[in-house]
């Protein structure tokens, strides 16, 4: 894909995704756990009919062997979309390339990053 064609990709999904993640800020205010937040996302994709997988479990290899640990990503979205979710003073480098890293590992093009901390829900987009 060309620089245009990567940011307009799943441009509505992403803003849909956001939306939501905006309601449930609006609706629960800012400060609490994260599970909460997963909580109410869950059921505004059910009630919104948004396909999406929570606490997704994906396995890591190693040189072709299966490493006992795996890692779960809060929300696998639109069936390609990584949503994770944060409840941080600020989305930190170390909070980007965990999203980065397991966007490669899912093989999945778009992650967000909503953070439901501040007064005002800040979110981040990324693409590879």
């Amino acid at each position: 894909m060309n620089d245009n064609s990567e940011y307009y990709y799943k441009k509505d999904e992403n803003y849909t995704i956001v939306g939501l993640c905006m309601e449930v800020h609006r609706i629960l205010g800012p400060g609490l756990l994260e599970i909460i937040y997963k909580d109410a996302l869950e059921i505004e994709f059910k009630n919104n009919n948004i396909p999406f997988e929570r606490e997704k479990e994906f396995k890591i290899q190693y040189k072709g062997i299966q490493l006992p640990h795996k890692f779960y990503a809060d929300f696998i979205v639109y069936d390609d979309i990584i949503l994770e979710v944060k409840s941080v003073k600020e989305i930190s480098n170390e909070h980007l390339a965990q999203t980065l890293n397991y966007m490669k590992l899912a093989n999945t093009p778009i992650g967000i990053i909503a953070n439901f901390q501040n007064k005002s829900l800040v979110s981040k987009r990324l693409v590879i």
